[in-house]
C-alpha cells in the first residue's frame, strides 16, 4: 500500500511552476457512481523546501522514500514519473458531471432565493435554463441528462421525473383536449381527491374540498413544471413545487404517478379522463379508485 501511495505521490502535473507533487485522494463525496471529483494535494518538489512546506505531512512522509528510491532503483524510479504524462492529459480535479450538477444546484438556489413565500404554490413556471446549463448538456444523451437530473433532485425536498418524449407528446395532446381530471390520493382512512388542472406545460393540483370551501380562489397545493427543451435528447424533464404544509413527498410522488397513468398510458384509463371532461354524468369517483388499484401506481405512505 506504501508503494501505492508513494507511486501517486510521484506523479507530476502540469503547472506554471516546476517541481509541483501531488498527492491524489479519493473524493469525499461521488455525485453520480464512477463519476466524482479529483482532489489533489500539492507541495515542491525541492531539495531545499521552503520551512513552512516542509511541514506538510504529505511531504514529511514521502520525500525520504522518494529520494530514496531515485537512488537504489533509478529504473523504477523513470518508470514511475513515466507515469505522470497520463496525469497532465486529464483536467486534474475537474468532472463537467459535477460541474453541471452545481451549476444546477447554483441557479436553483438563486430562483428559489428570488421568489418571496406565500401561501400555496406561487406558480410562477421556471426556465429550465434557470436550473441547468445547457452547455454542459449538448454531448450528453438522453440517458446520461436523466441520470443527472434524477441525481441531482435526489438530495432536494420535491419530486422530479424525466419523461420520455413520446410519452409526454401524449400526455400533452390529452392535456389539451382534456385538461381537468380527479385523481384519487390514498389516506390511512381511505381516499382525499385533488382536482388538477393542466395550463401549457404545467400541471396545478388542489383539494376538492378547498374547491368546494373557497371555489376559485383556493390555493394550488402541488404544481408539476415540464421542460420540453431538451426532447430532441429523448427526455422532458420534470420537477415540482408543492405546499409543504398540505402535501408531503411521498404524496405528491402518488400523484405524478397517476398523472402519467391517465394521461399518458392505456386508453382505459384515460377513457375516465375523458368522461370527466365530456360526460360527467358517467363519471364515477369509484372508477378513479379501482383504475388505481389495479394499477401498479405506488401509493403514498
Amino acid at each position: 500500500m506504501q508503494d501505492v501511495n508513494m507511486a501517486a505521490g510521484l506523479a507530476l502535473v502540469s503547472s506554471r511552476f516546476r517541481g509541483l507533487l501531488c498527492v491524489r485522494v479519493p473524493p469525499v463525496r461521488v455525485l453520480v457512481p464512477g463519476l466524482g471529483p479529483v482532489q489533489t494535494r500539492t507541495f515542491a518538489l525541492n531539495p531545499d523546501p521552503d520551512p513552512g512546506l516542509a511541514q506538510n505531512p504529505f511531504y514529511s512522509k514521502y520525500h525520504e522514500k522518494i529520494r530514496e528510491l531515485r537512488s537504489s532503483d533509478p529504473q523504477e524510479y523513470k518508470a514511475r514519473m513515466e507515469k505522470r504524462s497520463d496525469l497532465k492529459q486529464e483536467r486534474v480535479g475537474l468532472s463537467k458531471q459535477e460541474e453541471f450538477i452545481r451549476l444546477m444546484d447554483t441557479k436553483q438556489e438563486k430562483a428559489e432565493s428570488s421568489s418571496s413565500p406565500s401561501a400555496g404554490v406561487s406558480g410562477k413556471h421556471k426556465t429550465l435554463d434557470s436550473i441547468l446549463n445547457f452547455d454542459l448538456v449538448q454531448d450528453k444523451t438522453g440517458a446520461e441528462i436523466s441520470q443527472i437530473w434524477t441525481q441531482f433532485f435526489s438530495s432536494k425536498d420535491t419530486i422530479s421525473a424525466s419523461i420520455p418524449t413520446e410519452t409526454f407528446e401524449l400526455m400533452q395532446t390529452r392535456a389539451k383536449s382534456s385538461p381537468t381530471f380527479l385523481f384519487a390520493l390514498p389516506r390511512s382512512d381511505g381516499y382525499e381527491f385533488f382536482v388538477g388542472q393542466w395550463s401549457d406545460l404545467q400541471l396545478h393540483f388542489t383539494s376538492l374540498i378547498n374547491l368546494k370551501t373557497v371555489g376559485d380562489h383556493a390555493p394550488c397545493q402541488l404544481m408539476l413544471s415540464h421542460y420540453p427543451e431538451l426532447k430532441h435528447k429523448g427526455v422532458v424533464l420534470m420537477t415540482a413545487e408543492r405546499d409543504h404544509s398540505a402535501l408531503g413527498v411521498h404524496e405528491a410522488q402518488c400523484l405524478a404517478n397517476q398523472v402519467q397513468l391517465f394521461y399518458g398510458s392505456r386508453d382505459g384509463a384515460y377513457r375516465l379522463v375523458e368522461a370527466f371532461n365530456y360526460h360527467p354524468e358517467e363519471f364515477k369517483h369509484m372508477d378513479v379508485i379501482a383504475e388505481l388499484e389495479q394499477s401498479r401506481v405506488v401509493v403514498a405512505t
